[in-house]
């Protein structure tokens, strides 16, 4: 017969280790209640869309498809199906009552429903036909997704998920811009998904020169989008290292994001990047304390001072782009279409020709966002995208007269910059041609809505108990 064990061997041991609980770990309170998951809402669908919208190239369309359409674009219309389907109940948890953001998203449809039963009124060409029915899909696409974040995610813990998620994004694709840049490594080569092709119409390549230096897209459709993109990502991001502490946060992982998307804005070697940040800094500026305007000067000259060393050159091809503007040729070439463009507003000046009807190579190219719109949506078009970047703007505004918490102060605030962006860069460049900057407006002027909605309902902040040792405890 066997001998009996003395002890417990070895393999005993290493599985006591195995199922013994760390020191340090403290032990769940059976009296406390169960935490429940959180479940899939509007800010979950809002956050792939993100991804969807920023990570995947945008040359990649789905297959099978009459129409081209990214997964992004699938996602917009499932969120604006969503939105419809939770309104007609009152059990689904989205938000009902009157809203400045949803009345100016639904005048903003509502008027370009009005142009585009103008538009197929009449005679059109079919190729012109199916790029007005095509830009018609991605208007609803993009207003589903303002409309899904507006009344769809509710508080501002899943505010935060979708805005750390673009923040996210948006430091993944300025890596991809980086590895562009430094190496010529075009990484979208490679990142070809299952159930998508390569459309034909982007011919624009990932990778372009200008002055020595690899000008560089990301994932976006242009440089210019890219580095458009990421002035409007670049306040959000500070915003979450400014406030990380008082969260309980580490704030080093979202000043890393800072400076990657900070890194990819200057990699797009573009004069509108540089206009986007000049006018976001302009809001900030002029709207923060007097300390963190001095932390974000000196961050700034420290950052500049690491692309001088690091970059060579790079500062003064910048500098160069807007030293040289009088003798510039892509200067020359947005100004000298000024006379088509004008005669074209002429004929039909109030409601256009169509929107997505005017397009190269077919037509002029109008590397200006408001005489293209002038062109195709008329006066009302105009009014339109004007009003929606503008109503956005001034709601973050009132948002921030009315908070007493100055998280929701700075971010309404950083909102306020952010939305401007657009409306000074749409001089530079047609911007609602390129899908990433065009739904990155439209899911911010969402966030309005939703951030309006959080600091309605929420109960105000406890007061704060009075007395010297009250003032200890809180501190503590």
């Amino acid at each position: 017969m066997e001998a009996p064990r003395e002890g417990p061997t070895w393999w005993d041991r290493l599985a006591a280790l195995g199922r013994r609980e760390p020191s340090f770990r403290p032990r769940a309170d059976p009296l406390a209640e169960p935490r429940l998951r959180q479940r899939a809402d509007a800010a979950t669908l809002a956050a792939l869309f993100v991804v969807a919208q920023l990570v995947i190239p945008a040359r990649l369309v789905l297959r099978g498809l009459p129409i081209s359409l990214t997964p992004a674009d699938l996602l917009g219309l499932f969120l604006l199906l969503c939105w419809l389907c939770a309104h007609f109940t009152t059990t689904l948890g989205a938000a009902k009552g009157r809203l400045p953001i949803r009345t100016a998203l639904f005048v903003y449809g509502v008027g370009h429903l009005i142009i585009y039963g103008y538009t197929t009124l009449s005679y059109l060409p079919k190729d012109e036909l199916n790029l007005a029915d095509h830009s018609a899909v991605l208007i609803a696409a993009n207003l589903g997704v303002a409309l899904a974040v507006c009344d769809g995610v509710r508080g501002r813990e899943r505010l935060d998920l979708v805005l750390k998620t673009v923040v996210v994004s948006g430091a993944v694709i300025s890596v991809i811009g980086g590895l562009q840049f430094v190496f010529g490594l075009d990484l979208t080569q490679y990142m070809a998904l299952p159930g998508l092709r390569p459309t034909g119409v982007e011919g624009v390549e990932a990778v372009i020169g200008r002055s020595d230096f690899n000008r560089v897209a990301s994932t976006m459709g242009h440089p210019i989008e890219f580095g458009v993109v990421c002035s409007m990502l670049l306040p959000i991001a500070a915003h979450y290292g400014f406030h990380a502490r008082d969260r309980g946060q580490p704030a080093g992982r979202w000043w890393l994001c800072t400076g990657l998307i900070a890194g990819g804005l200057m990699f797009s070697v573009s004069r509108s990047a540089v206009l986007g940040v000049a006018s976001v800094a302009l809001v900030l500026f002029l709207g923060w304390p007097h300390r963190r305007r001095l932390q974000a000067m000196a961050a700034t000259v420290v950052f500049l001072a690491g692309i001088k060393v690091l970059v060579p050159g790079l500062l003064g091809t910048l500098f160069n782009l807007f030293a040289t503007i009088g003798s510039d040729d892509s200067v020359r070439f947005r100004t000298h279409d000024y006379s088509w463009a004008l005669a074209e507003i002429g004929r039909r000046p109030l409601l256009g020709r169509g929107v997505g009807t005017w397009y190269a190579p077919k037509h002029q190219v109008f590397d200006n966002q408001y005489l293209l719109t002038l062109v195709e949506a008329g006066a009302l078009g105009l009014a339109l995208f004007v009003g929606i970047a503008s109503c956005g703007m001034a709601v973050a505004l009132m948002i921030r007269a009315r908070s007493t918490d100055a998280r929701d102060r700075n971010l309404a605030l950083t909102l306020t910059g952010c939305l401007l962006v657009p409306l000074v860069c749409a001089a530079t460049f047609d911007l609602l041609s390129y899908p990433g900057v065009t739904a990155l407006m439209f899911l911010l002027v969402g966030v309005v809505g939703a951030l309006l909605r959080a600091t309605r309902d929420e109960p105000p902040p406890a007061p704060q108990p009075q007395g010297r040792g009250a003032t200890v405890e809180v501190m503590r």
